[in-house]
């Protein structure tokens, strides 16, 4: 997987998010995300409703037009669960990111969906606008990998506050090292996926994509100012 993308000066894909808050409920989101080496990402959401999640390689943006507002925070600063896919951009590495990585196998030998694989319970992955983007269950074929990595630091890994501990990150491969499935567990099941499809490498991306810019009349928070005046 690391070979796969070491090479990529840019990458682009469809995906697709959950949350599950480990009762039953939870929302969805799909979207198109770019990476551009090294350390920036753009996710475009296009379902529900629009937003902008951005990583410029020093801060990172969350804009949703319907509030007029835009946040700003510090990469080192930031605790959303995107940052462990950083590795996308080359910012980071496995071997960094985990203190264990283990092959997750099909319980004895069956061959299952990538969910009873991985020893979740099987998802529904429609969209969440009710159409499904592509990206639903995929049965596993040969040379499809599943990896459990276990952070080297709990409360701090990369993606991670304090307080939001990652209990494991799983990881899943298709036959040609392409990264398809990445589900970010933590304590009392709750957990954030994200699905990808369709990948594109080295495609002419624009430079401003990866640049934020506030429209008129958009206001900007930045995050850390606003953890002082709370705290």
């Amino acid at each position: 997987m690391e070979a796969r993308y070491r090479h990529a000066a840019t990458l682009q894909a469809v995906f697709y998010e959950r949350f599950s808050d480990g009762k039953g409920g939870g929302q969805a989101e799909s979207g198109t995300v770019y990476f551009s080496r090294p350390g920036r990402m753009r996710w475009e959401y296009e379902s529900p409703q629009k937003q902008l999640f951005l990583v410029d390689g020093q801060n990172v943006w969350f804009y949703v037009p319907a509030d007029h507002a835009a946040s700003r925070a510090k990469m080192n600063e930031s605790s959303d669960w995107r940052t462990p896919i950083a590795l996308l951009a080359g910012k980071t590495d496995l071997g960094r990111l985990c203190r264990n990585i283990s092959l997750v196998e099909p319980p004895n030998g069956a061959e299952g969906t990538s969910a009873s694989r991985a020893g979740d319970r099987p998802m529904t992955f429609a969209g969440a606008s009710g159409r499904d983007p592509g990206l639903g269950e995929r049965a596993l074929t040969p040379g499809d990998a599943v990896l459990r990595c276990v952070p080297r630091q709990a409360s701090d890994a990369r993606g991670a506050a304090p307080g939001e501990a990652m209990a494991d990150i799983l990881l899943e491969t298709d036959a040609h090292g392409y990264l398809v499935r990445v589900v970010v567990r933590q304590p009392g099941n709750l957990a954030t996926e994200f699905r990808f499809g369709n990948w594109q490498e080295n495609i002419p991306i624009p430079e401003s994509k990866f640049h934020f810019e506030a429209p008129p009349g958009v206001s900007i928070v930045d995050e850390q100012s606003l953890l002082g005046e709370l705290y």
